[in-house]
């Protein structure tokens, strides 16, 4: 199935076999608003970590029945992070949901050294974005882990970006690396990674892909701006994913094509053995269900 939008992540992942979804810190409306809408579209199965009275309140104040589910009592989040970590090694979970607690709590847990559970060298935040301004689904990455990716990181970065696309069935996700401008500027580190990454890719160092960069936001996403700024080549004006230079300009990006263009997204934390569902407060239930969807499509 060709992915041209959002919702058809939610038949992606009923097409898969059930999967159960941890939910880290489930004494939380929104998360819980966002678990029953998961629970009502049978795509996945909670596990709720968290208080226990306070979930189960909760879930009654908004017509949720949880009887049903497997609930944790453990009101400590560091404690409830670790339990969820267990969930996924002894294959009673595949994938974790952040609640109520803070990001870095949730990420310490996952990326422990001891007993964590990172796969790949660099974890990254991945989203992806149906705008009524772009003529195919947009991935973002990264808007919410890695500050500042050195060249070394970015490789990591794009690596797990293809290995998503792949899975959702696109085999050569064209890949636009952003900057502030089009050109090489030896004094701008983000236009010297961009020309960098491009000739690793066409030297097969980086492979299931094709890159090429540096963009500004406008020729990357627009054909008819790269036109005007002779720039040709398949994958400007038409990308599947942005490499963002930094952590700012990711999140910018993220939250402007969110909260002012009218943009559907999903988003996941890649590079673990499971996918992370790490959704921010502000995200509407929709987008907190879509994510789901997409961890659910890839886990």
């Amino acid at each position: 199935m060709e992915l041209l939008h959002l919702d058809q992540l939610m038949d992606l992942a009923k097409a898969r076999p059930s999967k159960k979804i941890a939910v880290v810190g489930a004494d939380d409306q929104p998360s819980l608003i966002a678990i029953r809408d998961v629970v009502e579209a049978k795509i996945a199965i909670p596990v709720l970590i968290g208080n226990k009275a306070n979930i189960q309140a909760m879930a009654k104040e908004i017509g949720f029945t949880v009887s049903g589910f497997e609930i944790i009592d453990q009101p400590d989040v560091v404690k409830a992070s670790r339990l969820a970590i267990d969930l996924v090694k002894t294959g009673n979970a595949d994938i974790l949901m952040k609640g109520m607690l803070q990001t870095a709590t949730l990420l310490h847990a996952v990326l422990n050294d001891e007993y964590g559970i990172r796969k790949k060298n660099i974890v990254n935040h991945f989203a992806l974005f149906e705008s009524p301004y772009y003529h195919k689904l947009l991935g973002i990455s990264d808007a919410a882990i890695n500050i500042l990716p050195l060249l070394a990181d970015k490789v990591e970065i794009i690596k797990n970006a293809v290995e998503i696309y792949h899975k959702l069935g696109i085999e050569n996700p064209k890949i636009g690396i952003l900057s502030a401008l089009e050109l090489v500027n030896p004094k701008m580190t983000a236009t010297v990674d961009a020309a960098l990454l491009t000739m690793m890719n066409r030297r097969n160092q980086i492979t299931g892909c094709t890159i090429d960069g540096p963009f500004a936001l406008d020729n990357a996403i627009s054909k008819e701006a790269a036109r005007h700024k002779n720039i040709s080549g398949e994958v400007a004006g038409d990308v599947d994913m942005l490499l963002t230079p930094d952590i700012n300009c990711g999140s910018i990006l993220y939250k402007a094509m969110a909260f002012l263009g009218g943009a559907k997204h999903a988003g996941i934390v890649t590079g673990a053995s499971v996918p992370v569902v790490l959704n921010s407060r502000a995200d509407s239930s929709l987008t907190k269900l879509l994510s789901v969807a997409l961890a659910v499509a890839l886990a």
